[in-house]
C-alpha cells in the first residue's frame, strides 16, 4: 500500500516508534504524502512498511508498539543494529564495545553508572550517524543521520 496522502492530517512528521521491538519511522514523501520505514533485522537498512501505519497510529499505547522520542529512537536503532547484525569494521568496533560495557554491568548485577550510560549513549549516536551515511552513500531513501542531532 502506498500512501500518497496524509489521512492524519494533525500528524506531527517525522513520528518515531518501537514496533514489535524494532525502530519504525513515519516521515513525508517527497510528493507530500507519508512512508513508514521500519529498520530491518538484516541489514540495519530500512525496509518500506507502510502496512503499519494505522497500527502505529492507532494501535493506542502499549507494550508491543510505542510511541518515542528521537533521541530514544537513536538510541533503540543501534541497540538494535548491535543486537542482531555482525561484521568487520569500525562501526561494528563501536557495538563491541557498547556490548562490553552493558556485560560488565550485568555480570556485576548492577546498573550502568552515569559515565557508562553517557558512554553508551554518545557512541550509540556517533554509531546511528556512521551508519546512517552508509546507508545514504548505499542509496537506501530510507537513512537520515540528521535524526541524531534531534
Amino acid at each position: 500500500m502506498s500512501m500518497d496522502y496524509n489521512p492524519t492530517p494533525g500528524l506531527v512528521l517525522p513520528s518515531y516508534h518501537l514496533y514489535y521491538a524494532a525502530p519504525a519511522k513515519i516521515v513525508e514523501s517527497a510528493e507530500g504524502g507519508i512512508v513508514v520505514w521500519r529498520v530491518s533485522i538484516d541489514t540495519g537498512g530500512w525496509r518500506r512498511q507502510d502496512e503499519i501505519l494505522f497500527e502505529l497510529l492507532f494501535a493506542g499505547a502499549g507494550y508491543d508498539i510505542v510511541r518515542i522520542p528521537p533521541a530514544r529512537f537513536v538510541q533503540e536503532v543501534e541497540a538494535y543494529r548491535g543486537d542482531y547484525l555482525s561484521g568487520e569494521g569500525p562501526i561494528f568496533a563501536l557495538y563491541e564495545t557498547v556490548e562490553a560495557i552493558v556485560d560488565a554491568a550485568q555480570r556485576e548485577n548492577r546498573n550502568l553508572t552515569e559515565r557508562e550510560s553517557a558512554l553508551v549513549e554518545g557512541i550509540r549516536r556517533k554509531t546511528f550517524v556512521m551508519f546512517e551515511e552508509q546507508l545514504q552513500q548505499q542509496g537506501d531513501p530510507g537513512a537520515d543521520p540528521t535524526i541524531a542531532d534531534s
